[in-house]
């Protein structure tokens, strides 16, 4: 389970990328493509941040 998290994570992080690009060019409301893109940013800083190494 250790690398499968962080895995998913930037998996994540992609989708919601694709899905900022495809919000964006739809024409969608500001909100809606601020909030997706700040969900991709938090996904892909959480997925990094789980595969540095760190204490123990």
């Amino acid at each position: 389970m250790g690398s499968v998290l962080p895995t998913l994570l930037l998996i994540l992080a992609g989708v919601l990328v694709g899905g900022v690009w495809s919000l964006y060019r739809q024409g969608a409301p500001r909100g809606a493509v601020v909030i997706t893109a700040l969900l991709a940013v938090l996904a892909t800083i959480g997925g990094v941040l789980w595969l540095l190494p760190g204490e123990g």
